[in-house]
């Protein structure tokens, strides 16, 4: 293997809405003992889940298997309001574990629902933050998600028109479809403030700037996570040759044929130890490493608020 240099970059890996959902789990085992269900993937990393699994929670897609009373907590994604519906019907006790940045989306339609708008939502179809969105107002929402999508779009006569955004989406390819949105709809309107969310925005730029440093990035990550999937696609857009892994199994010395200096990242879902394999794994063979701090991230978010009122709860809780 010819690689002799790897270099890292920050911002990578978990970011506080993952970091949250998480510890969410880990907390409610802890609180409530095994099983605890979730809802959908509560991340989307294989090595997250599975872990998750060994500790006692059980991911179902269908909230109809969870034993009546049970505790569910509700992925990062978001989620439409009939999994609500259902959760209560069953007497669910439920943990919202949405991205609070994914839950501004979910505000957000209803505002503009309010006001009378008609919205154009630009996400992945079929990925789970954009069943949560659309759910919220199906008949209010028309879902776009490539440039073909804008060309066969009709909106009908809707004069109140606003654009939303999946929050892991590309930030160029996004820009791009906006543009055309609002040279066929010129009433269309920007949102109150960016749907892209910080972390989606920062690893994407983090990447141009390791484009500029290296022959070839690794992104670790899943191949159902979005956000993973657009950093290799942001690295492509420089210039350079990426692939996605999902861990240090995927790699072989074929992959780096001709290839001296070797960028890595890392999807928002991703733990650090998995990324340390793959560093460790160039490093055996006599790869100097450096890393790139393109900024620090010190966002974080507080906990659900259901989880925090059940821990006030046990604490105050009397002894008898």
């Amino acid at each position: 293997m010819n690689v002799t240099r790897i270099i890292t970059v920050k911002p990578r890996g978990f970011c506080a809405g993952v970091d949250r959902a998480i510890k969410t789990v880990e907390e409610c085992l802890e609180l409530f003992g095994k099983p605890i269900y979730i809802k959908h993937e509560i991340v989307h990393n294989k090595y997250v889940v599975d872990r998750l699994h060994t500790l006692g929670a059980i991911t179902v897609k269908d909230l109809n298997v969870v034993p009546d009373g049970s505790i569910v907590i509700f992925s990062a994604h978001g989620s439409p309001p009939e999994h609500y519906a259902i959760a209560k019907s069953k007497n669910l006790r439920i943990i919202d574990a949405t991205c609070p940045l994914v839950s501004k989306v979910h505000i957000f339609v209803h505002l503009f629902k309010k006001k009378g708008y008609k919205i154009i939502y630009i996400g992945h179809k079929g990925h789970a933050e954009a069943v949560g969105v659309v759910g919220e107002s199906p008949e209010d929402i028309f879902i776009v998600d490539t440039i073909d999508d804008v060309n066969s779009l009709d909106v009908g006569n809707a004069q109140k028109l606003v654009y939303l955004t999946q929050t892991t989406l590309s930030v160029d390819d996004t820009k791009g479809i906006i543009r055309l949105l609002k040279i066929k709809y010129p009433q269309l309107e920007d949102p109150l403030g960016e749907t892209i969310c910080y972390a989606t925005t920062n690893r994407q730029n983090a990447i141009k700037e390791l484009a500029k440093h290296v022959d070839f990035i690794l992104v670790v990550g899943s191949k159902f996570s979005s956000n993973s999937v657009r950093l290799v696609e942001t690295a492509k857009g420089c210039g350079v040759n990426s692939i996605l892994v999902d861990g240090v199994g995927d790699l072989n010395e074929n992959l780096f044929e001709g290839i001296s200096v070797v960028g890595i990242s890392s999807g928002a879902s991703v733990p650090e130890n998995l990324v340390q394999d793959v560093i460790d794994y160039f490093v055996k063979v006599g790869a100097e490493k450096e890393e790139i701090v393109f900024l620090d991230e010190n966002v974080k978010f507080t906990m659900p608020k259901e989880l925090r009122h059940l821990k006030k709860k046990l604490i105050n809780k009397p002894a008898y």
